[in-house]
């Protein structure tokens, strides 16, 4: 398991989840964390911390936690990463965030709740929320990558997060794991901010250029840098021949979203806010 730093206590996972648990299944929970390192004991109270409940599991949280740069220096199978934990958190935190916003917005079209929920469920949101949890420093990574930034960075936060979410899920069930997301929700998005933005550069950039006949905008990838797993993608938008905009960013959507955004600064469109 990952190191066991203190964490800093924050108001919306003190509070435990009202959950329910047979006494037999905490017995058991509680009987394999005593089997567990010192080490790890103290990682699994964490995570308990965090969710405001048991863990029942222990060993799913650990693979959560465990990136694919740490397989290779132990024996570990190529499938005991965070990955797959963290396809099936993506889907749960899909569906209970696209389930507040049906709550929160009953009358507004599809576009509107599928536009909220792809703000909130995006990377960058979500390594803010992992970064409020400080799990960067329970993060288990090989040694040989320590010094590179792997557990800090927006890609491997965000998907931590949604593995422990999966994990949740796994371990105690769509209940739990719901109340869970929605207290962090709740608490730490701020919806009237988020219902503002306009994130969709692309398609702004495309609407001004064919409004007065510039044509259509191109994309192409100028650079790519990093190790696989950690992917830099620079791309150059053009209009017609001309290079109006260049993006930097972990995929080339993010990239070009970026390279749109510049594009339009280049044409004096800044404001574009609702």
């Amino acid at each position: 398991m990952p190191s066991d730093s203190a964490v800093t206590t924050h108001p919306w996972y003190s509070k435990p989840l009202n959950s329910k648990g047979g006494l037999l299944a905490r017995y058991r929970a509680a009987q394999r964390k005593r089997s567990l390192e010192p080490r790890a004991r103290r990682v699994v109270a964490r995570l308990e911390e965090i969710f405001g409940t048991w863990i029942s599991n222990p060993n799913l949280y650990a693979m959560a936690l465990r990136h694919r740069s740490k397989l290779v220096e132990s024996d570990f199978k190529d499938h005991e990463s965070y990955e797959q934990l963290e396809f099936l958190g993506d889907a749960v935190l899909d569906l209970i965030v696209a389930e507040l916003i049906y709550n929160r917005y009953p009358t507004k079209d599809e576009g509107f709740m599928t536009q909220m929920r792809s703000r909130i469920v995006r990377a960058e949101t979500l390594a803010q929320l992992a970064e409020t949890l400080r799990l960067s420093e329970v993060i288990e990574i090989g040694d040989r990558v320590r010094d590179q930034g792997i557990e800090t960075s927006v890609n491997v936060m965000s998907d931590i997060f949604e593995a422990l979410i999966g994990a949740l899920y796994r371990d105690r069930g769509f209940s739990v794991v719901f109340s869970f997301v929605e207290r962090v929700i709740l608490s730490e998005i701020e919806f009237s901010q988020i219902e503002q933005e306009r994130d969709n550069f692309k398609s702004l950039l495309l609407e001004y250029a064919q409004s007065r006949k510039l044509g259509t905008p191109t994309y192409r990838i100028s650079d790519v840098d990093g190790p696989d797993h950690e992917r830099t993608y620079t791309i150059q938008v053009l209009i017609g021949t001309e290079v109006r905009g260049m993006g930097v960013g972990k995929s080339k959507k993010k990239a070009e979203q970026k390279a749109a955004e510049e594009a339009l600064a280049s044409f004096g469109v800044t404001n574009i806010g609702p």
